[in-house]
């Protein structure tokens, strides 16, 4: 069995190579693997930790292409299914230098939409050291969310550290409304809440740090809540109510910011599997998303340990 787990749906993305272009008037497009969570699962193996991602797949070309390139990537397949009924999701996505991408989603109906909690007891969680979930997957199907949560209760009940990005896709959910109501829910049985200041407004009305780490550290379960506040770094809080801010890194060019928060997620859980503080957590997560945003594609800019430290070296800066 692997150190980290995650559950997601991955995508065939054709992503623009046009900056700041909207999609309808896109003429170049390039073919991707994408998914958020599928990503922390690249970049926490890049820096040398083993990973499984559970999921389901299509019988079709985009889902053989998707398991060949998560194999490229060496992230263990062992509950990756096949699906002969269902497609593999897939979707076109706008290349943006500021803010989230525009996308269109083609995965109503997918196959990751169709896989059920049945797989989830199959799954070996003996020697798991780490878990990551994030609110894509159980906005996809009621299906998926079924299974999103029956994960959620073993890491719980098996007591694996588990951190919980809310990553917001409002056209997903069935309504603004019950993804508000289950992100919050569900942030509470993550012993490390990720939400985005934006996440913020929307989730509990406020784009203040302080403020929103305080309403997520209500969660019965919930230990550290860290704020991702964009170029100024990340706001950490936790239940003693210790709390600081990790200052980011300042970036020349941003050439595509897809990716940027899964690498401040696979940033905090390397970190922590590696016995570094909370603090050096959040400095490596601003660190991976600050090399991310310098990169085309959802994942290419994730260092292994010496890019890694070469940043540090460049920046000046060193983990605790």
């Amino acid at each position: 069995m692997s150190e980290v787990i995650t559950i997601g749906e991955p995508l065939t993305t054709f992503a623009s190579s046009e900056p700041d272009v909207p999609l309808v008037d896109v003429e170049k497009w390039h073919k991707i693997m994408g998914g958020a969570e599928l990503n922390v699962a690249i970049g926490v193996q890049r820096l040398g930790h083993s990973t499984q991602y559970i999921s389901r797949v299509g019988e079709d070309p985009f889902g053989e292409y998707i398991i060949k390139t998560i194999n490229s990537h060496e992230v263990g397949t062992d509950y990756i299914s096949s699906d002969p009924d269902y497609f593999t999701g897939h979707q076109l996505k706008a290349l943006v230098t500021k803010g989230d991408p525009a996308t269109f989603n083609f995965r109503k109906n997918s196959a990751a939409s169709h896989l059920t909690p049945e797989v989830i007891d199959q799954v070996d969680l003996s020697d798991v050291k780490f878990a990551h979930m994030s609110g894509i997957f159980p906005a996809i199907s009621d299906t998926a969310e079924a299974s999103f949560r029956k994960l959620y209760k073993r890491l719980n009940d098996a007591n694996i550290p588990t951190t919980f990005d809310p990553n917001l896709r409002p056209t997903l959910w069935k309504s603004k409304e019950y993804m508000i109501k289950t992100i919050n829910e569900l942030a509470g049985y993550a012993d490390i809440v990720l939400p985005g200041i934006e996440e913020g407004k929307i989730l509990m009305g406020s784009d203040d740090p302080e403020a929103v780490a305080d309403f997520y550290l209500k969660g019965a379960r919930t230990k550290t809540v860290i704020v991702k506040v964009g170029p100024a770094g990340a706001f950490v809080k936790n239940k003693d109510g210790e709390s600081y801010t990790v200052k980011g890194f300042k970036v020349d060019k941003v050439v595509d910011t897809v990716g940027a928060g899964d690498g401040f997620a696979l940033g905090v859980i390397t970190a922590l599997l590696e016995g570094k503080s909370m603090k050096s957590a959040a400095l490596r997560g601003n660190a991976v998303g600050a090399l991310q945003v310098q990169t085309l594609g959802d994942n290419d800019g994730y260092p292994d340990h010496d890019g890694l430290a070469a940043f540090y070296a460049k920046e000046g800066v060193s983990e605790d």
